[in-house]
């Protein structure tokens, strides 16, 4: 090979050693390749020159897998042509080289090619697999597979049988794989293999017995037929229980040697145990091996293979046993153990998958066995290491080590990456509301670290968890606040010190001592830019509106901004300022006399305060909602003309699921006269109603519901319901939507009886066509007895229209007419 890649460089020019290391075919050209290819037509070419087409076999698969040069693929038509030139080789030459890249030439080009082209090489393929040359059939085999059906299979099966018991080791592992392959293929396919199960089962144990030196063993062949076995009895749990009694070596068993066949083995016994935990639960006692005397078996083997000398062995089995559900310190300490052993191997892999293990265990007294190994993973040279390790320790420490972790990862965090950094931070703020004890020096500690460089992604974590302690530990709220306050000061994120001084506005008022938080808020306005200013501004507003005590000394501070440069920051000034005047005169501010008092007076505003009622009480609505409602407020009739006090409690309601005029479903409100309203609009959904003369005349809406289905969305008459209240009438939407193709609805009507005398019918505005495809609206008007009390009440609905058969492309009527009564469900 090495003869070979020096005569490539020589073509392509690459002769110079110093040169730096280039692909040999990084300049090839497609067009030159498939014209190089005619050479596969000719036998005589083809027999004198099997290493040129070695290197075109070798070009051909460089450009079907060069993921740098998409344009390089291979179309369907060259490679079909290329596929029919390439099958002439079997015939033309016996180089093995040669042979072996048609194999993987044939393989690799047959996804492109027709299923129907492909089926011509088959029997060159069937041919190689009978051949004497063991390289020839193992390799024909696994082409084969890729290229036949389950019809197919059942002709070459014998064929396969033969050769997963052969004694040619590569043709037994090629036929094994194959075989996997084969499982997963099709049900059909997995019947067919499922039928070879003696002949696996044979091979492994004829491989597994070879235990003299020097016989020729093959531990491949062991863990592809393990493998294959557990395939085909994956559905059979005493066909699998007797794989693990047969080739574990316990209970009489023989021992397989393969150390990939143990892992199956290993994962094989994981998933019995589970299944058996499930089922059976985990006895009195707590103990695996009472479960029953398969959890014995598979439990004995998972814990023999903890001492294997073979390095994955003993991980494999203690990552399987610490994924049991709720297994016990007596189950876990040997599985402890061999992790605490792995934690100070000198393998970097090895300490990354103890540590990764360690961190999914749920069970913090046994992880607690390895404190001292996952301690010394702390300074690991792999930052992956330190932090699984820190965050593991974080997670399961007691509140005795707490101290002692954090001094052991201060050093850790000035070479950490920030996203291990934010995994720690939420390690730390679960141990803090573990232990809340100690909730002084994991704030201190997130303080220190908030203070040092970061990213603004690490430290708005720091800050969101600062805050999220203090509202789930309250006993954290003055200290973490004044670690907020420092960290303002120096902040280099706009939008992060506008949230933290909210924060701080917000929070401070619950303290015993809020004045001492005024001075740093006010040091924003001072020297930060407008948007801090203009926040800073609110925030004090904010303070001032809580602690009536604070009003004098706020506004004399916020008299100051009166003059800012900039519009948002004055503006938010001369409105604070000119509501704390009216709040101070309305309730000035009376100090309790503190002799009067065994406790202290809380200083909050009192009810009715103005400055409370704008800066503290939430609006009633939100703003999307506010804008709606007064959107539908001036869209009624009159309502620019009413000398009506405009209130929160005269504005109509809206529901939440109305978004810009469009309901949550995907219909639009006003379907009755204009389907697709502007987009970016808000819709009043009444403005169907005020659009009609005679409903308009009723009053204004001041509620409507969300549409009620009375069809199902599937029938041919979709019809839907949104109730209008008024004053004295509920006026009744009907959304009729026509489905059917060739049928056109005239002079809609909808028929509504009741029992109840509290609501009287009083007409209705019916809807004169609906065509296929169309929405429109029929309206019903109910007048309601004011006097009474609203009770419930059921309505039977009829939708009565006359049904006119019209020519589906041009719509011109076709037939008679005829009158159709359609039955919904009732309407409350």
């Amino acid at each position: 090979m090495d003869k070979f890649m020096k005569e490539v460089g020589v073509i392509v020019g690459h002769k110079d050693e110093d040169e730096d290391a280039v692909h040999p075919y990084e300049k090839l050209e497609k067009a030159k390749v498939l014209q190089d290819a005619r050479i596969f037509h000719d036998s005589i070419l083809v027999r004198d020159s099997p290493r040129k087409c070695c290197r075109i076999l070798a070009q051909i698969l460089y450009l079907q897998n060069d993921a740098k040069n998409p344009s390089s693929k291979l179309t369907r038509t060259e490679a079909t042509d290329l596929f029919f030139a390439g099958t002439k080789l079997f015939v033309d030459v016996h180089d093995a080289s040669l042979r072996r890249l048609v194999y993987l030439f044939i393989k690799e080009i047959q996804p492109l090619c027709d299923p129907s082209d492909v089926i011509i090489v088959t029997s060159c393929l069937t041919k190689d697999m009978t051949s004497d040359t063991g390289l020839y059939r193992a390799n024909a085999i696994r082409v084969l597979v890729n290229i036949i059906d389950s019809a197919m299979l059942g002709s070459i099966e014998r064929y396969i049988k033969q050769a997963i018991a052969d004694n040619d080791l590569q043709v037994s592992n090629a036929a094994l794989v194959s075989a996997c392959h084969l499982f997963d293929q099709s049900t059909e396919n997995a019947t067919i293999v499922r039928r070879w199960i003696g002949e696996v089962q044979e091979t492994l144990i004829k491989q597994s017995t070879r235990n003299k030196p020097g016989e020729n063993s093959n531990y491949m062949i062991q863990a592809n037929a393990l493998r294959l076995l557990c395939q085909m009895k994956s559905h059979d749990r005493l066909g699998m229980a007797k794989l693990v009694q047969k080739f574990s070596g316990l209970a009489g068993g023989q021992g397989i040697r393969s150390p990939l066949a143990i892992v199956t083995l290993i994962r094989l016994c994981g998933k019995l145990l589970r299944e058996e935990l499930a089922i059976n639960g985990h006895g009195n006692s707590g103990e695996v091996r009472e479960v029953s005397s398969l959890a014995e078996l598979c439990f004995d083997f998972l814990e023999s293979s903890l001492s294997h000398p073979d390095g994955i062995l003993p991980y494999e089995a203690a990552r399987t046993i610490c994924a049991l559900p709720n297994l016990g310190l007596n189950n876990l300490s040997r599985s402890m153990a061999c992790l605490r052993g792995m934690l100070t191997s000198d393998k970097p892999a090895e300490r990354f998958a103890a540590v990764r293990t360690l961190s999914k265990v749920t069970n913090p007294r046994a992880v607690a066995l390895c404190n001292a190994g996952l301690e010394s993973c702390i300074d690991d040279e792999n930052k992956q290491v330190a932090t699984l390790a820190v965050t593991t320790l974080l997670d399961t420490g007691s509140e005795a080590t707490i101290d002692r972790i954090l001094g052991n990862i201060s050093n850790l965090l000035a070479v950490m990456q920030d996203e291990y950094k934010i995994t720690m931070l939420e390690s730390l703020q679960q141990l803090c509301l573990k232990y809340p004890s100690k909730h002084r020096a994991i704030v201190t500690f997130l303080a220190n670290i908030l203070r040092e460089e970061g990213a603004f992604e690490f430290k708005r974590s720091i800050v969101n968890s600062i805050i999220s302690l203090m509202k789930q530990v309250p006993e954290s709220t003055e200290g973490s606040l004044l670690h907020l306050c420092e960290f303002i000061d120096d902040c280099e994120y706009t939008m992060l010190s506008t949230h933290t001084i909210h924060t701080i506005a917000g929070l401070a008022p619950m303290t015993s001592a809020p004045s001492q938080y005024i001075r740093f808020i006010y040091n924003r306005v001072i020297l930060e830019n407008s948007t801090i200013r203009a926040a800073a501004i609110a925030a004090l507003s904010k303070m001032a509106a809580s602690c009536p005590s604070l009003r004098t000394s706020i506004m004399t501070l916020l008299k100051r901004s009166l003059n800012d440069e900039d519009d948002e920051t004055r503006d938010r000034a001369t409105v604070a300022v000119s509501v704390l005047k009216d709040a101070i005169a309305f309730n000035p501010y009376v100090a309790p006399v503190v002799e009067e008092y065994d406790d202290v007076v809380p200083d909050v505003p009192s009810e009715g305060d103005l400055a409370a009622l704008i800066y503290i009480q939430p609006l009633p609505m939100s703003f999307k909602n506010l804008e709606r409602s007064i959107t539908a407020y001036v869209s009624g009739p009159g309502a620019m003309d009413s000398a009506e006090e405009l209130t929160f409690s005269s504005l109509p309601i809206m529901e939440d699921t109305y978004e810009d005029g469009v309901l949550t479903n995907g219909h639009h409100l006003a379907a009755g006269l204009d389907p697709t309203p502007t987009n970016g609009e808000i819709r009043n959904p009444a403005a169907d109603i005020y659009a009609i003369p005679e409903l308009a005349d009723l009053g204004r809406v001041f509620r409507s519901s969300t549409p009620i289905s009375l069809t199902e969305e599937e029938t041919e008459y979709v019809v839907k319901c949104i109730k209008h209240i008024l004053d004295e009438h509920v006026v009744l939407q009907f959304i009729i939507q026509n489905t059917v193709e060739d049928l056109r609805m005239e002079n809609v009507v909808l028929d509504i009886e009741s029992d109840s005398d509290m609501y009287t019918i009083i007409g209705d505005v019916p809807a004169e066509m609906v065509e296929y495809g169309k929405t429109v609206s029929a309206f019903t008007v109910i007048q309601r007895q004011t006097v009474e009390s609203i009770q419930p009440v059921c309505f039977s609905c009829q939708l009565n229209f006359n049904v006119v058969q019209v020519d589906s492309d041009s719509g011109e009527p076709l037939g008679d007419v005829y009158t159709e009564e359609y039955p919904l469900e009732n309407l409350l």
